[in-house]
C-alpha cells in the first residue's frame, strides 16, 4: 500500500506543531500510560484498558513490521519541540471487515483539546494520497464520540451510515457512525485550501 518512502523508520511527517515518526521501543511505556487511560481505550475497538507494557510492546513490534512491509503506516504523534515524546498515534491500515484502508488514531487526554489530532490526521491523509496514490479512506467514530466525529469532519470526511461493529476490547458490538473520503473529495479539498493543502 505504501512506498518505499515511508518503510524506513528514518521516514517522519513535519506540521506545524507535530512530528510524525514510526514508534520505538522507547515508546512503548507511554503508550502502555496514555492509550490505557480508560478515558482514551473506551473510545476505541482494540486498545484495552489497562494496557499493560507488554501489550504496548508488542504494538510497537507489529507496528513496524506492517511499516517495513509497506502494509500500513502507523506513526506515533509527537511535539516539534519534544520529538521523542509520543502524544498519541495515527495510522493508516487495512483491516479485513473494510474494503477501503481505515484511518484510525488516538491522542493522549492530556494533549485534548487544542486541534492536535486533527492536524496529525490531515498530514496522514496528505501521504497516503500523495505518496501512496491512495483512492479512498474508511473511518469511524462511536456515536457517543463527538471529538472524533469532528476530527474527521473537519478532515473532510462523510458520514456514511451506522454500524455496530464488534468491538472485542469493548466487549461486543458498539453502535457507530461510518466515515469515508475519496481521492476526488481530497483533491478538491486541497486545491481549495491555502497554499494548496486542505
Amino acid at each position: 500500500m505504501f512506498p518505499d518512502l515511508t518503510r524506513d523508520d528514518v521516514f517522519r511527517i513535519e506540521t506545524k506543531r507535530l512530528w510524525l515518526r514510526w514508534p520505538t521501543a522507547r515508546d512503548a511505556e507511554a503508550v502502555s500510560r496514555l492509550a490505557g487511560d480508560p478515558a482514551v481505550a473506551g473510545m476505541t475497538a482494540r486498545i484495552p484498558t489497562p494496557l499493560p507494557l507488554h501489550e504496548a510492546e508488542g504494538f510497537v513490534i507489529r507496528s513496524r513490521a506492517a511499516n517495513t512491509a509497506g502494509a500500513g503506516l502507523i506513526l506515533a504523534i509527537c511535539r516539534r519541540a519534544n520529538p521523542t515524546g509520543l502524544i498519541g498515534i495515527v495510522s493508516v491500515e487495512d483491516r479485513p471487515e473494510e474494503a477501503e484502508p481505515h484511518l484510525g488514531y488516538w491522542l493522549g487526554r492530556p494533549f485534548w483539546g487544542d486541534g492536535l489530532m486533527t492536524e496529525a490526521a490531515g498530514a496522514l491523509m496528505e501521504a497516503y494520497f500523495a505518496y501512496a496514490g491512495g483512492e479512498a479512506l474508511a473511518s469511524a467514530a462511536m456515536i457517543g464520540n463527538g471529538a472524533s466525529r469532528r476530527v474527521l469532519e473537519k478532515c473532510g470526511f462523510d458520514r456514511t451510515g451506522e454500524s455496530a461493529p464488534v468491538f472485542e476490547a469493548r466487549g461486543g458490538p458498539v453502535p457507530s457512525h461510518t466515515f469515508r473520503l475519496d481521492r476526488a473529495a481530497w483533491l478538491a479539498r486541497r486545491e481549495a485550501a491555502p497554499e494548496g493543502r486542505a
